[in-house]
């Protein structure tokens, strides 16, 4: 086709009236006047008529979408009228299956209304039971309150220690403990917000018009604070009536967990906490001990607590003794006593082996982070000692690996970041360097939201003491931000002058991100020596184009700085360009005459060609493009120019020579 059409254009060249296969474009008509006006008023007509069948066309569209729109709300009343009415009707099954009816509390309101108006100015309307650490010291009372019941109420079912001298003390530490609990279940626990659907309810359940609960069959805390210590009025006083204080373990398990949220080191509060489950086991079994003693029969036998010294602690002893399976105890006689004791070894074995295991869970948690780091220089150790690397960089090696996990706990900062959400690696990265990064004179004026994803693609690296983080002549790639340390500007002979010290949140590299390898714009143009440990973020230039993609404003004011900046800095390509040759520098010097024009004299006046043209006026002259030829009847000479400029007078001796017909 390129060689048709190469012949075509040749034909039409030769033949100006040669068609040319390309469609002409169609005649515009002519019209006259009247026309012309009878053909827009046509035109005029018609639009209107289209545009009338188009708002007709649209009004009956609206018509049947409002139509359509209202069905759809009239069947979802309908819809939610059945599902209310399904709820009611559930509800009222749920009643009369019920072995006790629903009873109504809305008289509470008006009995706590001015304590909850008191409350609400200390409190405030509503708790939130994850972060505010008012909740998280109450819930230590609270749990407080929780082991007294649970670790003194079998001690005081067992052991006597019920008597007309400590009871009144017992009576006094009751009421305490309960106080903190109707506290709790009425004050604190009504104002925590929690989440249902999806949504957070911040609104108090006290403050609802009608309040249902189920009698017996309800909420754990309001059966754990009924008084049924008031029987003992009638039965005695007795430990036993305060058992259903122990439904409130849930607040000791959640107190566990907000605890271990807050904790820097949590396995520490884990490992006291599983130290406690094996005391509280011990407990128990020195309660069951002391029972089955008491049923046998006190100093019955040898097997038997004896009945001397303090009853607890002989029957705790005992206990450690048989759970740990220790040895060294007195043989059970009856059937009693060696079941009792099988039980014994059984539970535990079962349980020992589960708290050690457990154990062993909590402390390989905590040191999960020191093993990984120990496997991955042992690792390393490994590799450079397979190569037979220097000892030089395999102690410099080693000592990296053990600054960064002192200063960090964690050899790469991005694993831990990567398992959070999008929101949640932008609060951490704002919150540590977006001030440091909003005082960078270059990023001054940019948008605020390209600031962000920019600290999102920032990578932490350490340097050791000596370490050059960049060297002059370098390409620049990076922008660096001093998170920790201090660097320094240096230069002269082997390094040793020091022109300046960055300290923490000095930027250095920001030019060369900007500049393309245009003249050498990219190019690093000082040394920069880490000044012992030095912990830097770095920001890579692929990085920063990637962003700047979705910002152009931002990438235009990035530009305009960038431009001042490399002339406020004097980089190198602003020095070669001052050391470009301008105008008749481009040719070079003049070169020297000739060796073989000066041994004569040169080609000047009173040189040797003025001479050859005295004596030899009557000669030939060969005249080329760089050499002249004088001819005379018995000897020629020739002599080649190599740069020099003829002289006027021997132009003008050529002259006549040529002329005067002389070739």
């Amino acid at each position: 086709k390129l060689r048709e059409r190469t012949n075509m254009y040749k034909e039409r060249a030769i033949d100006p009236y040669a068609t040319s296969p390309e469609i002409s474009p169609p005649v515009t008509p002519v019209l006259r006047k009247p026309d012309y006006l009878r053909k827009k008023e046509e035109e005029r007509i018609k639009a209107e008529e289209e545009a009338i069948k188009k708002a007709e066309a649209d009004a009956i569209k609206a018509v049947e979408m409002a139509k359509k729109k209202e069905e759809k709300a009239k069947a979802d009343a309908e819809k939610k009228e059945a599902e209310r009415l399904k709820k009611e009707e559930e509800a009222k099954a749920a009643r009369d299956a019920a072995c006790c009816p629903m009873i109504s509390f809305s008289f509470i309101d008006t009995i706590l209304s001015p304590i909850e108006d008191a409350m609400d100015s200390v409190l405030g309307n509503t708790i939130d039971p994850f972060t505010d650490r008012r909740y998280i010291a109450w819930l230590t009372v609270v749990s407080v309150a929780f082991n007294y019941n649970i670790w003194f109420t079998p001690v005081r079912l067992v052991f006597p220690i019920h008597t007309p001298v400590t009871i009144p003390f017992w009576i006094i530490v009751d009421i305490i403990v309960d106080i903190v609990n109707v506290i709790d279940v009425v004050l604190w626990q009504p104002r925590l917000q929690f989440v249902k659907g999806g949504d957070i309810i911040v609104s108090t359940i006290l403050n609802s018009s009608v309040h249902c609960l189920f009698f017996l069959l309800g909420q754990m805390d309001m059966i754990s604070i009924i008084p049924f210590d008031l029987l003992g009025v009638l039965f005695g006083f007795s430990a036993v009536f305060r058992l259903n204080r122990l439904l409130r373990i849930e607040s000791f398990f959640e107190f566990s967990d907000r605890l271990e949220s807050i904790m820097a080191k949590a396995y520490i509060w884990r490992v006291g906490r599983t130290t406690g489950y094996l005391l509280f086991m011990l407990h128990l079994n020195a309660c069951f001990y002391y029972m089955a003693s008491e049923y046998l029969g006190i100093n019955s036998s040898k097997w038997v607590y004896n009945g001397q010294g303090t009853a607890y602690l002989r029957c705790y002893y005992f206990a450690v003794r048989s759970l740990i399976n220790i040895g060294g105890l007195p043989e059970p006689g009856s059937v009693f006593e060696i079941c009792f004791q099988m039980t014994n070894f059984f539970v535990g074995v079962f349980v020992f082996s589960s708290l050690i295991g457990q154990m062993r869970d909590v402390i390989g948690a905590a040191t999960q982070g020191q093993t990984y780091f120990r496997a991955s220089m042992d690792g390393c150790v490994a590799y450079m000692n397979m190569f037979y690397i220097p000892d030089l960089v395999q102690n410099r090696v080693r000592t990296w690996y053990n600054y960064t996990w002192d200063a960090q706990g964690m050899l790469d900062e991005s694993e831990l970041l990567e398992t959070m959400p999008l929101v949640m690696r932008t609060a951490i990265g704002v919150d540590i360097n977006f001030a440091t990064f909003d005082k960078i004179a270059l990023f001054q004026g940019c948008d605020k939201q390209m600031l962000v994803d920019m600290l999102l693609r920032l990578k932490s690296i350490i340097y050791l003491p000596g370490d050059f983080v960049v060297k002059k002549g370098d390409i620049g790639k990076e922008m660096y931000i001093i998170k920790g340390g201090e660097v320094q500007v240096v230069g002269g002979p082997d390094n040793s002058i020091v022109f300046v010290t960055l300290k923490a949140g000095c930027v250095f590299g920001e030019i060369s991100l900007l500049q393309s390898a245009k003249d050498g714009g990219n190019r690093r143009t000082a040394n920069v020596k880490a000044h012992g440990f030095v912990n830097l973020f770095v920001l890579d230039k692929k990085d920063l184009v990637e962003i700047l993609v979705h910002y152009p404003n931002s990438q235009k004011v990035l530009a305009k700085k960038g431009r001042k900046l490399m002339k406020a800095k004097g980089p190198a390509a602003a020095k070669a360009e001052e050391d470009k040759k301008k105008g008749l520098a481009l040719f070079g010097p003049k070169p020297p005459t000739p060796k073989l024009a000066r041994v004569f004299g040169g080609f000047g006046k009173g040189g040797f060609l003025e001479k050859l043209k005295v004596q030899f006026s009557n000669s030939i002259l060969f005249f080329s493009h760089n050499r002249f030829i004088w001819q005379k009847a018995t000897y020629t000479i020739e002599i080649s120019d190599r740069g020099s400029c003829f002289s006027p007078t021997f132009l003008q001796a050529a002259q006549a020579k040529e002329n005067t017909g002389n070739k």
